[in-house]
């Protein structure tokens, strides 16, 4: 079985203003609001490619509410633990001349509500996929993607972890099946500029050297680099087409490896699927359907 998790997801409303001006009534051109969150996106781009999943984390409120509801129109199971108080957060995007972000910061999550979702995790075995993506809210201990693999490290699920920085780099011991940092992140967690394709390689290495099992780099237009376990790299470049969103391509680039490696567990025929998946995405204003995904599969050779 796969499971996401999604500590802190929210409802992103997304609004377009031909020009907008402070200080004066704007009209809004055009709005959208979705489910948002790194797990939840992993689930519902999973779920479009006909491979089941559940989604856990916590929601609260009235909004926690529309996001249950949203991520079951997908078909997705959900197994949330919803909060006594406060109310999930609300993500405003403004789209005009600029792009401006407003995030809210969501409810807060207490030590009884930690230890329920231990319990659902504990039912995880062998065999199982377990998805840790995205930032943490503030209420939560900030080794909680750590304790969380540590409490499962000896019942053989595989981890596959999307996090940046140290919430990454703790991580790491555990031997994860598969981490996908992006360029600019890899040069983060080591403080370097990175300027070509080597040293992209070189420190993605030095991931491996650290516990990484699989590691797959991506780098928005320019491709992706794939690091695999006890081989080669490998790098591809991405289809062509016209970008319409960035938000969920990392995401969809997850959930599209993960469809493909458990097909026949080829971890190159993964890597295809990965970026065809996260391309979908970043071509399409809604994540990626399993159609978008086979049409662009044509053109990665």
């Amino acid at each position: 079985m796969i499971n996401t998790i999604t500590l802190n997801p929210s409802l992103d409303y997304i609004v377009k203003v031909d020009s907008f001006k402070v200080d004066s009534l704007n009209r809004i051109a055009e709005e959208r609001i979705y489910a948002g969150g790194k797990g939840i996106n992993v689930s519902i781009v999973l779920k479009n490619l006909g491979v089941a999943n559940t989604a856990l984390g916590y929601v609260a409120g009235f909004t926690g509410d529309e996001i249950l509801r949203q991520i079951e129109s997908h078909g997705v199971t959900c197994d949330f633990i919803k909060l006594k108080e406060g109310f999930s957060r609300i993500n405003v995007k403004l789209k005009s001349d600029g792009e401006t972000e407003i995030n809210g910061s969501g409810p807060d999550i207490k030590n009884e509500d930690l230890k329920i979702l231990y319990e659902k995790l504990s039912h995880l075995t062998k065999g199982d996929f377990l998805i840790l993506s995205g930032s943490i809210p503030n209420s939560v201990p900030d080794d909680i993607y750590e304790s969380i693999m540590s409490s499962l490290a000896d019942r053989g699920v595989e981890f596959i972890v999307d996090a940046t920085k140290d919430l990454l780099l703790k991580v790491l011991k555990f031997k994860p099946f598969l981490i996908k940092p992006n360029h600019h992140e890899l040069a983060e967690m080591f403080d370097v500029e990175l300027k070509s394709d080597e040293d992209i390689i070189k420190y993605g290495r030095k991931l491996q050297e650290m516990g990484a099992k699989n590691v797959l780099i991506s780098m928005a237009g320019d491709g992706a680099i794939l690091l695999p376990e006890n081989s080669e790299a490998i790098k591809r470049e991405v289809p062509k087409g016209e970008l319409k969103n960035s938000v969920g391509a990392g995401d969809s680039m997850v959930a599209g490896f993960l469809c493909g490696y458990l097909r026949n567990k080829d971890i190159d025929e993964a890597f295809k699927m990965g970026i065809a998946t996260g391309s979908a995405s970043a071509f399409s204003e809604e994540l990626a359907t399993k159609d978008e995904v086979d049409n662009l599969l044509k053109q990665i050779v």
